[in-house]
């Protein structure tokens, strides 16, 4: 594809990635105007927030995969489709109950299309050019996560909680339109139209449903339900290898590949630590309003938004090694100057030397990780390799909130500030042991090998 027309399917796919990444954060600050206007539980509030995690971590898979049946591009607009019609849902919905289903159907349209934006700029953009092309992807990535809450608490400041969701109209209706327009057209792959595993998909979706439940609810019943099921997903997955399976297992005898989610896995765990701890450090502990918490929030996202192209122009060219370990390894420092600066007292603006630091580290990661996990991915595997990326960052996001959700309430303290410590900590030691992983990244001129 010429470079006149990558550049505007880039933006497409990016606008609507941008907007699910959104509602997994934005929605978060507005709970408390939610509960208010519509009389809600806290149950119910929370829920919310839950029902498009829950929906949109378990249907990841077998939608990356359908993308390898269906092609990605006709994926892609039924997933922002769908996600579009669900904000509008989300927007006039009249009470709590129906708000909660249509983030259920909105988590279904992000889980759509969200692994199709990988594997369209894999497929869109040459070797040469592909990881400039994620580090745009990435960058978008990192300003929606942290760019939420900011972006959260003016709307609902200004307006009103309804004003989060149906923003998701005007900017989901342009991108449908340039998607139709702009993505080329693509003939389904004949192999995969007759190899639909409905079986894997059934047992993926249990499986990983009931995982993210017990997470997000403390119901280990339900976590061990689900791990029954994934068990029986990946011995039937053995059974389906020389056919068409879900998840191809030589994926991860591709050093890289694996090697890579797995610092994806740790960079979102780093981000949404970093988000849940000082979003709760700046509002109980320093007494700073939904909007100003956002806006002490913001520069690690701008960090990432600014670096993140130029380090995926630079992965093109330079051995990740001299890129993904020290972004990492920044990423850590940046925690440590944060729980250096987080007294009871001190000036917030002293943060901002460590929010820098870790949105500079995360920039660093990011575009590398992704270009480099979907490099040398096979064009028949493409959406298989997306949806496992896309679920992968999903459980690094889930585990981020639960693991360090879990080290601060066992800080057994009314303090806040005493419980920080160990939560930072918990965090610096993943990045520092997935730093360390990662010296045994390969070169991509190199064959890939286990």
């Amino acid at each position: 594809m010429t470079r006149e027309r990558s550049g505007p399917v880039l933006a497409t796919v990016c606008v609507a990635f941008f907007l699910t990444m959104l509602d997994t954060t934005v929605v978060t600050i507005a709970l408390p105007d939610i509960q208010h206007r519509l009389d809600a539980s806290l149950t119910q509030a929370l829920w919310v927030v839950n029902g498009y995690t829950l929906v949109f971590a378990a249907l990841l898979l077998p939608f990356g995969r359908l993308g390898d049946r269906y092609t990605p591009r006709a994926m892609f607009l039924a997933g922002l489709a769908t996600f579009t019609v669900a904000s509008a849902w989300c927007g006039l919905a009249p009470d709590a109950g129906q708000l909660i289903a249509a983030r259920g159907l909105q988590g279904a349209g992000a889980a759509m299309l969200m692994p199709q934006t990988l594997t369209l700029i894999a497929t869109t953009f040459p070797a040469e050019r592909r990881g400039f092309a994620f580090g745009v992807w990435s960058g978008v990535a990192g300003l929606a996560t942290v760019a939420g809450p900011a972006a959260g608490g003016l709307l609902v400041d200004t307006l009103t909680w309804r004003s989060v969701f149906l923003l998701n109209l005007p900017l989901g209706l342009v991108a449908l339109a340039a998607g139709h327009a702009l993505i080329p057209r693509q003939a389904p792959r004949r192999g995969h139209a007759a190899g639909l595993d409905l079986v894997g998909m059934l047992l993926s979706t249990g499986g990983l449903f009931l995982t993210v439940f017990a997470l997000l609810e403390e119901q280990w019943y339900a976590g061990g339900a689900g791990l029954v099921l994934l068990t029986g997903f990946v011995l039937h997955q053995r059974t389906k290898q020389a056919g068409s399976p879900l998840v191809p297992f030589e994926l991860f005898g591709r050093r890289n590949f694996t090697l890579m989610n797995a610092v994806l896995m740790a960079a979102l765990f780093a981000t949404v630590a970093l988000l849940l701890i000082y979003t709760l450090y700046l509002q109980s502990v320093r007494d700073l309003t939904p909007a100003e918490a956002g806006l002490i929030l913001a520069p690690p996202a701008v960090a990432t938004l600014l670096i993140s192209p130029v380090m995926g122009r630079l992965a093109d060219r330079v051995d990740p090694r001299f890129i993904v370990p020290p972004g990492l390894a920044l990423f850590a420092a940046g925690f440590l100057v944060l729980l250096a600066a987080s007294g009871d007292d001190t000036d917030v603006l002293w943060l901002l030397p460590g929010m820098i630091g870790c949105g500079a580290g995360a920039g660093l990661v990011f575009a590398p990780a992704n270009a480099l996990a979907l490099r040398d991915v096979p064009p028949a595997m493409a959406g298989a390799a997306s949806g496992v990326v896309s679920t992968l960052r999903q459980v690094g996001t889930l585990l981020g909130a639960v693991v360090v959700g879990a080290v601060l309430r066992a800080g057994g303290t009314d303090d806040y500030t005493d419980a920080m410590p160990a939560a930072i900590w918990t965090v610096v030691g993943v990045l520092v042991l997935t730093a360390i992983a990662t010296t045994r990244i390969r070169p991509p001129s190199e064959r890939q090998t286990p």
